[in-house]
């Protein structure tokens, strides 16, 4: 009888194997696919196999009979943190926060953990840092003497081992890409290791019921490092977003089982840590200019947040044989569209000019509603005339010049009320659908069908 290979190589795409390494899987055509693995012995029961769920039933049970456990969520005791995650953290669940290097990640998951450490012991477990540079942060973070564990160790095996001692009521594992399991012989942060990892921690959080962190590094592109199926894993996934040159930091839910996606929440870098930030508006809307051409207020909607920002555009005549097209914080391709759009419908000529679209603040929206205020702040830079600064508006606009309605209307119009604005131009439909009165408090509410309507509205 042949002996069996001590390792085989398997493909993480389709599952083949081969006794040694192939730079291209012959079944499923993947390349760089095949990771080293140690094969196991089992005795064929399917509840043997270490992807196994714990005490998962064998059979299948009527709908009707299936009675849902309702556990209390926990606060992290950050108000802006606890509104991404849909209100607290679910015990048992699985966190994925990830975001550029040097952005805060373990700075909000330290502060976090200190304030969790205050009725119950939390384990931070630390793949790229020592237990004395973790103290380091916490001191300036005034974590203070709440039972913190702090885990310096990449050893998957042992991470776990101290989750089943210390029996922690919060675990973050910083980061993910640091840790290898004993069961590969393949380095930290490959594919076989990350999906290895990311699996065990969510049978130890489903079989303890303790909610587990995981800190993930991304791409050139923004992606999370790793495979597409770690988000899959996983029953959270955040992203924590943030310029360089910008003291403001967002923290934003692509996925969540337990909550709203696309939730988002705002927090200020200071010396101390990160800080909340209660009011968004207020903050992107600080240091508007009163009487500069260009500069539109768009009520835009994240998650379940109406937020206020500033729209700015920029349009001079072009030195060069072709005129520049440049975004921050919208997407390109949908300003092409949009100047298009203008110079179709609303009779301006832009062929020749440079044109600039900034979101100030260094705030990014990808709503259809911010439509109306990114043409509204470029036709009137070409005219160089001033948009009232007491007027908001939102908006989606065809190809045709209509203006579309748009979700959750009634939301923008209380926030701009709320933030002093006295008119708010919105399409007529959500004006029909929405409203009865042309007034909401204070803030007279403005119909408009095409765009030629909305630029001769801003006119007075």
């Amino acid at each position: 009888m042949a002996k069996r290979p001590a390792t085989v190589f398997v493909c993480q795409e389709c599952g083949s194997q081969s006794a040694k390494w192939l730079g291209r899987c012959g079944d499923c055509g993947a390349w760089n696919s095949f990771v080293e693995e140690r094969p196991q012995e089992t005795n064929g029961a399917a509840g043997n196999h270490r992807y196994a769920l714990a005490g998962a039933a064998g059979a299948a049970r009527l709908y009707s009979d299936i009675e849902i456990a309702q556990h209390a969520r926990l606060t992290t005791g950050i108000d802006e943190f606890d509104r991404v995650l849909g209100g607290g953290v679910v015990p048992g669940s699985l966190v994925l926060l990830g975001g550029e290097p040097g952005i805060g990640k373990s700075t909000l998951l330290l502060q976090a953990a200190a304030n969790m450490a205050r009725s119950g012991p939390v384990l931070y477990s630390s793949g790229e840092e020592s237990e004395h540079q973790i103290k380091s942060r916490g001191e300036r973070l005034h974590v203070g003497k709440a039972p913190l564990y702090l885990l310096a160790e990449t050893c998957l095996e042992r991470i776990l081992e101290e989750i089943s001692r210390i029996k922690p009521a919060l675990v973050i594992v910083d980061s993910v890409q640091t840790i290898f399991s004993l069961k590969f012989q393949s380095a930290p942060g490959s594919i076989g290791q990350v999906r290895e990892a990311a699996t065990q921690l969510l049978f130890m959080a489903k079989g303890q019921n303790v909610p587990i962190f995981l800190v993930g590094h991304v791409t050139k592109d923004g992606s999370l490092a790793g495979p597409k199926a770690l988000e899959h894993v996983v029953d959270t996934v955040l992203y924590f977003e943030g310029e360089r040159h910008h003291s403001h930091r967002v923290v934003r839910a692509v996925k969540n089982r337990f909550g709203a996606v696309s939730e988002l929440g705002v927090f200020e870098m200071t010396a101390n840590g990160l800080r909340p930030v209660p009011n968004p508006s207020k903050m992107f809307l600080a240091e508007r200019p009163s009487n500069a051409p260009g500069s539109a207020v768009l009520c835009s909607i994240e998650g379940s947040r109406p937020i206020l920002v500033e729209v700015q555009a920029l349009v001079s005549s072009s030195t060069y044989g072709t005129a520049r097209r440049m975004a921050s914080g919208v997407d390109s391709q949908r300003l092409s569209l949009l100047l298009a759009v203008l110079e179709k419908r609303a009779g301006l000529n832009l062929i020749g000019d440079d044109v600039f679209v900034n979101i100030a603040g260094g705030m990014t929206v990808d709503e259809p509603a911010s439509d109306l205020a990114v043409l509204a702040a470029i036709a009137w830079s070409v005219r160089n005339r001033v948009i009232p600064a007491t007027t908001a508006m939102f908006g989606e606009v065809g190809l045709a010049g209509e203006v579309r309605g748009i979700a959750q209307a009634n939301l923008r119009i209380r926030e701009a009320a709320q933030m002093g604005f006295r008119q708010c131009i919105l399409p007529e439909v959500n004006l029909e659908a929405n409203t009865d009165a042309r007034v909401d408090g204070d803030c007279a509410l403005l119909g408009v069908r095409t765009v030629g309507e909305a630029l001769d509205a801003l006119l007075g």
